[in-house]
């Protein structure tokens, strides 16, 4: 059963069950009301009765008497006694009746209903009892009660003992018919079910019409659930307003909402990055067992030459061992770097200390001054500028960005080293006025293995690991290297290191308090305009 039936059939029992009890009081009050009124014109009628019948025996009037009966008889009654009862004023289809103390009707009489024969007699009991003086005006014993016809119709008698008269101690009952207090109770009664009806009818109505606008917000979270369901997790419920109950579940419900979109939103970020990760690591492997390839090639080369002759001839034995000696060199250096690269991608902590930057570059220009003559190399720094970071590697970075240098420009090219600071950043910047990058070249120039010249030898290109050496080196420290070229203007790298490393306290107080650590910026590679 669907909440809003729930709803509605709750609604309409309580209405009914309201209406119900105002009816039924509505109906006892009036009911109430009219006996009370019958009552009353009982005790007026039973009073000029009573006091016609107890003064002495008179003439009867012409006539003459009748005996009591049960049925039938004309509009004035017959004598009490010898005495002539009053009816004037009775209404019509009044019963009298006397009975001795003991209960033997002596006296009946009922008064034609309208100038009609009359349609029914109350059925009295035999004996009739409950008389209570607080039931009269007088000190009188009298009682009330409600009598049956045999046809059906329905009497309001008054039964006493008479006080005065020849009949003293005899009972005098006057029954009256509830035709018209009955007629109205019926009436009454069906304009009851007829409104009760109404407003049942109406009350469904109106409780249908509040219920779908109450419903309507659920039907909103309906919709908005359905829409998720079928991916859409941007979708949101509307009326999320703390005001009300609905909104207060709307609003719930879009918390919810954020947070779940959020956690799908990083599970396929990291599924991205796992599959970008496996994607390198695949390329990584292939790249690694192509530049291995050919050395070993080389060496399996020359140890061929060797069995076949070479070492019985000494210029051959020199050029085989010089370049079976040269082939490792290349793979040690291959595989140094190799593993430099995976222990950087695993994360493992850098030895960082207080370095001077100034120092450091002014090391590393005059190595590659002494390594390549040819290349002229500068350096300018304003002031001293201080970093915590690990000097070895950051040594390596210029090495690298200077061997880059020579690798892939032009003798005669001048490279500029310059030291600065920014705020809480050093700033290396390593510029050349060679030939420059392409865009593609610059946009790739920090990839694994990448080569700006495909035809170059590896003999004077390396393996295409020197930049990304860098890239690494400087991501570890939490910082970030970019490149700028202009094709007819040179290249130009800057690294940024900040020059305080992370508290490790800090860091593990934020991730107990739940706190999101953001993670070492890119390299970012920038063509120049």
């Amino acid at each position: 059963m669907s909440l809003r039936l729930r709803l509605l059939l709750a609604t309409a029992v309580v209405a009914l069950l309201a209406l119900v009890g105002a009816d039924i009081a509505t109906y006892e009050l009036l009911q109430s009301s009219l006996y009370r009124g019958v009552d009353s014109s009982l005790q007026q009628s039973h009073q000029s009765v009573e006091a016609s019948i107890s003064h002495e025996p008179s003439q009867e009037p012409s006539g003459g008497s009748q005996p009591p009966s049960g049925g039938g008889g004309p509009t004035h009654c017959p004598s009490f006694n010898g005495v002539v009862v009053d009816t004037e004023g009775l209404t019509p289809g009044t019963v009298i009746e006397g009975r001795s103390a003991d209960d033997h009707v002596v006296y009946q009489c009922h008064t034609a209903e309208l100038g009609t024969a009359h349609e029914g007699y109350p059925t009295l009991p035999a004996k009739i009892t409950g008389f209570d003086r607080a039931s009269a005006d007088r000190d009188e014993l009298a009682t009330y009660f409600t009598a049956e016809a045999p046809n059906g119709d329905e009497f309001r008698v008054r039964a006493s003992i008479l006080t005065d008269g020849p009949a003293k101690g005899d009972q005098l009952i006057v029954a009256v018919p509830l035709s018209d207090t009955l007629d109205v109770l019926d009436t009454l009664r069906n304009l009851e079910l007829v409104a009760t009806g109404v407003a049942i009818v109406g009350v469904l109505a109106l409780g249908f019409w509040l219920v779908r606008v109450g419903l309507r917000p659920l039907r909103d979270v309906e919709r908005t659930a359905e829409a998720i369901a079928a991916g859409q997790l941007t979708e949101r419920v509307p009326g999320d307003d703390a005001r009300t109950e609905v909104g207060r579940v709307a609003h719930a419900l879009n918390v919810m909402l954020e947070r779940i979109e959020v956690a799908f939103a990083e599970r396929d970020r990291k599924e991205a990055d796992l599959r970008a990760s496996e994607e390198r690591m695949r390329r990584f492997v292939a790249d690694a067992s192509h530049e291995l390839r050919t050395p070993l090639a080389a060496v399996t080369a020359y140890a061929e030459l060797f069995d076949r002759g070479a070492a019985e001839r000494p210029e051959d034995l020199r050029r085989v061992l010089r370049g079976i000696q040269q082939e490792s060199s290349r793979m040690r250096y291959l595989v140094e770097d190799l593993l430099l690269l995976a222990h950087l991608d695993e994360g493992r902590p850098l030895v960082r200390e207080p370095t001077e930057l100034v120092e450091l570059a002014a090391d590393a220009v005059d190595t590659a001054r002494a390594v390549g003559p040819d290349w002229p190399v500068e350096i300018m720094a304003e002031r001293p500028v201080q970093a915590d970071v690990d000097g070895t590697r950051i040594h390596q970075v210029l090495d690298n960005l200077l061997g880059n240098v020579r690798v892939h420009t032009p003798p005669g090219t001048t490279a500029t080293v310059t030291v600065t600071e920014e705020d809480d950043v050093a700033v290396l910047e390593v510029a050349d006025n060679g030939p420059g990058l392409t865009p593609e070249a610059a946009r790739r120039i920090f990839e694994r293995f990448f080569r700006a010249d495909p035809s170059r030898s590896r003999a004077q290109g390396g393996a295409g690991l020197g930049l990304a050496i860098v890239d690494a080196i400087v991501s570890a420290h939490g910082g970030e290297v970019e490149v700028a070229s202009r094709p007819a203007g040179g290249a130009r790298f800057t690294v940024r290191l900040p020059k305080r490393a992370p508290d490790q306290a800090n860091d593990e107080h934020a991730a107990d308090e739940g706190d999101v650590v953001a993670p070492h910026p890119t390299s970012r590679h920038t063509p120049a305009p």
